[in-house]
């Protein structure tokens, strides 16, 4: 079985470029106040959701390992 990741936005950060909702629509949607929601707060690893991540022009979003709290991105310095 494959890592799980637990995906979070942080919407203090978020600016609600959309950039998450195209790179992965599957992963992410926006509010009506154009602030993005990860769909689900675990989900299996993928390349769309670490794209988002990693395209997202403010660093809003967070991915760690669910099984120990890692962190995937942003990585660690």
């Amino acid at each position: 079985m494959g890592d799980r990741w637990q995906v979070e936005v942080d919407r203090g950060v978020c600016i609600g470029s959309g950039m998450c909702v195209n790179h992965a629509p599957d992963g992410f949607v926006l509010d009506s106040a154009r602030q993005s929601h990860p769909r689900t707060a675990e989900a299996d690893a993928n390349e769309p959701t670490l794209t988002a991540a990693e395209g997202c022009p403010v660093e809003a979003i967070l991915i760690t390992l669910a099984a120990t709290g890692e962190p995937v991105f942003p990585p660690e310095e």
